[in-house]
């Protein structure tokens, strides 16, 4: 997702056109629950090319905990069966062959996942979140006061955020100005917050944009579906898959063009460096060898691609 220091930009904006993203439409939306694979045995470490790379500690557990939300497809959610499927967790499972562990993704509100990564809870941190200055470094977005170590990321794919209303009833809205006077639902800590925030500062004439935030998208679009707002916002590729799945295809439109492109970051806490390494060698790994292509392409997302895991850059 894009987010503001405590979540995804972007998301935790990219990109192109909505039609990168129709591909992903033929799967199916699903509701939240918890991945249950765990780790890996050590015959799979012993296959895997970098496991040497890992500290020691994850090596001898065989897993890596991945704090996320699991409700943001089609980057991460529940298919029917309840199994964790989407991009991150496709990306997890390659990396894990890697790295010769289990990725083991874990729900969480987007707002408390660098908490949680503080606080050891999770290895990772992995959301669809956007790598920003402010979370690297630990500041509140909002506040612009230090809140925490900050986190490092490790970098792979790019995203922006979209505006999306109800089917046919734009009501004249194509950029955040137009916003003005009018109400728009978000997830709470992404960066769709933190545009609808100083947008409306912007605002003139007495107006202002009021809006909603929750714990995570999903709710966020049946608030909007339901005529609690004139609008909604969120990454680029979130916003194109509800336009694509959600009633059928009937529900929301995109309007506008998405702004604030950036890019998604695996966080890894402050000081472990070793981890933030061998996942970045990982990630450059799968590049390589087109493991990485194949699943930005099965979701639809390829206009999001990088061809390179790199530290630290977003801004």
């Amino acid at each position: 997702m894009t987010a503001s220091t405590t979540r995804r930009t972007t998301a935790k904006s990219r990109i192109a056109a909505v039609c990168a993203i129709a591909v992903a439409g033929t799967l199916l939306l699903t509701a939240c629950g918890d991945q249950t694979d765990k780790g890996s045995n050590s015959s799979d470490a012993a296959k895997a090319p970098l496991a040497d790379l890992l500290p020691k500690a994850i090596q001898d557990k065989g897993t890596i905990k991945v704090g996320s939300d699991i409700a943001y497809p089609p980057v991460e959610f529940k298919d029917k069966s309840g199994k964790t499927v989407g991009i991150d967790p496709d990306l997890g499972e390659a990396l894990g062959k890697q790295l010769g562990v289990t990725f083991e993704f874990e729900n969480g509100t987007f707002d408390t996942l660098l908490t949680g990564l503080r606080s050891k809870r999770y290895d990772l941190a992995m959301s669809a979140m956007t790598d920003t200055k402010d979370r690297q470094e630990g500041i509140d977005s909002a506040t612009k006061k230090k809140v925490g170590e900050g986190v490092d990321f490790v970098d792979y794919f790019t995203a922006g955020v979209s505006i999306y209303t109800k089917k046919g009833d734009d009501q004249g809205i194509k950029t955040w100005a137009d916003l003005c006077g009018k109400k728009i639902v978000v997830q709470r800590g992404t960066v769709s917050h933190d545009l609808a925030k100083s947008e409306s500062k912007k605002c003139t004439g007495g107006k202002t944009i009021a809006m909603e935030a929750f714990d995570n998208d999903l709710e966020a679009q049946t608030r909007l579906r339901g005529g609690g707002a004139d609008a909604g916002s969120s990454d680029f590729p979130v916003a194109a898959y509800a336009v694509k799945t959600s009633g059928g295809g009937n529900d929301f439109q995109i309007v506008g063009e998405q702004v604030e492109a950036a890019p998604y970051g695996i966080a890894v806490a402050k000081g472990n460096d070793q981890l933030t390494k061998a996942i970045q060698a990982a990630l450059n790994a799968i590049i390589k060898n087109g493991e990485y292509g194949k699943i930005v392409a099965k979701w639809g997302v390829e206009a999001g691609a990088v061809t390179e895991a790199k530290l630290n850059g977003g801004s």
